[in-house]
């Protein structure tokens, strides 16, 4: 298995290659899956060259998640290492059905935990108690399972009222069922319980922020990579996004694999790892959509990023209300993208509008392919009003790669 490494696809299907991932070959993995929220993100990631759309909509209700999440776990089971650990990050949307999941998988016996993780972030309800937790399920692939107990300071640290000669602070306490006496040292810590709230959620002006809308800070995987995994085990992150996993992995001396569907994730994971010093490239993306064929299956927002980026341009900060320019070149000049076949006269037509509405004279349609009466609009427009709109196939900026 190839680790220190970033591959874009469907988990499932990625994890499904038994050459690329043989069983029990694993020793931690963390997923945190799109939430079963019903709730829809466009965001223009940090650097402003590419938008994405997040979407946790779901055609069929929670069967059809909890469907399609299955696939994905029982590949993770398939790969953890006997001694492997899977911690599985949800809210209160999904968390009964994808328990039931992992039970399902795993094994009831195979339950170690349910964290839940605490934050105090914007947004109040007068209708109900404040939802302010998520919910992070830890299953062992077998009972022996690597686990490292984080610890934490003593809360009262005053009763610590002895001292060894060299120096340690201890208390004695006394179980009242068996009369036993027992030492406690205070540099020891105390072991955590299963409720953290001192990682807290990451303020949107953080300056860990990547444009993810569901980001989590590295804190927090910082302390599960710490508790189950050792230097130099493999991690593996099946639906990565913008790679928090990956960069806390790799910061803590761990291999790690980052996979996600979305090429645009992909490609923010690898400027990430390059700035901590990983020398990777996006050409270095392992199954990156590279033919045309492959490129007609992205998904929009992912296909408008893969062109905008192409042609070195920036996308429009909307995709929605974009007033039918998709991005801009790097000297200004529009962009619209279009992921069909045979585009008419209407679209440039329409484009024509925007250029105006813009007060641009030039512009840019990219599309598969051009019927004739878009090519003889552009030809019209040219003599009629001076405006010049190139006309591109999607073939035509492959090739000059």
């Amino acid at each position: 298995m190839k680790t220190n490494a970033i591959y874009c696809g469907q988990a499932a299907k990625v994890l499904g290659d038994t050459l690329e991932f043989p069983d029990e070959s694993v020793d931690l993995i963390y997923m945190d899956p799109p939430f079963f929220s019903n709730r829809n993100y466009e965001v223009l990631w940090g650097d402003g060259y590419e938008l994405r759309a997040f979407e946790d909509r779901w055609q069929g209700g929670i069967e059809n998640y909890i469907s399609w999440m299955e696939s994905t776990v029982r590949e993770c089971h398939r790969v953890l290492k006997p001694t492997g650990s899977l911690y599985l990050h949800c809210d209160w949307h999904a968390n009964a059905h994808l328990r039931l999941l992992l039970d399902r998988v795993f094994g009831e016996s195979q339950f170690v935990n349910e964290i839940a993780w605490c934050y105090d972030t914007a947004g109040r309800s007068q209708s109900y108690f404040n939802r302010k937790h998520d919910t992070i399920f830890l299953y062992g692939k077998s009972k022996g399972y690597y686990f490292n107990l984080p610890r934490t300071s003593f809360v009262d640290e005053g009763s610590f009222s002895h001292e060894d000669p060299d120096g340690r602070r201890y208390r004695i306490r006394t179980n009242s069922n068996n009369g036993k006496t027992y030492k406690y040292y205070m540099d020891e810590g105390r072991g955590m319980n299963d409720w953290w709230a001192d990682c807290s959620a990451l303020p949107q002006n953080d300056r860990e922020r990547l444009g993810y809308p569901t980001q989590k800070p590295e804190s927090l995987l910082e302390r599960i990579l710490n508790a189950s995994s050792k230097h130099g085990d493999i991690v593996l992150d099946p639906m990565c996004g913008c790679g928090t996993a990956i960069a806390v992995a790799h910061r803590l001396g761990r291999n790690w694999v980052g996979v996600d569907v979305s090429p645009t994730a992909c490609q923010l994971m690898v400027k990430r790892m390059r700035g901590l010093g990983v020398p990777i490239a996006d050409t270095d993306i392992l199954g990156l959509p590279k033919t045309e064929e492959e490129i007609r299956a992205m998904p929009p927002f992912e296909f408008q990023n893969w062109v905008v980026r192409k042609l070195m341009g920036r996308v429009s900060a909307r995709k929605s209300g974009d007033m039918g320019i998709d991005g801009w070149l790097f000297d200004g000049t529009p962009i619209q993208v279009k992921q069909s076949e045979t585009i008419g006269r209407n679209v440039v037509d329409n484009f024509e509008t925007a250029l105006r509405r813009a007060k641009r004279t030039k512009g840019l349609v990219v599309a598969f392919s051009f019927g004739k009466g878009a090519r003889e609009e552009v030809a019209r427009v040219r003599h009629v009003d001076g405006m010049e709109i190139t006309l591109r196939t999607v073939k035509e900026i492959m090739e000059e790669a």
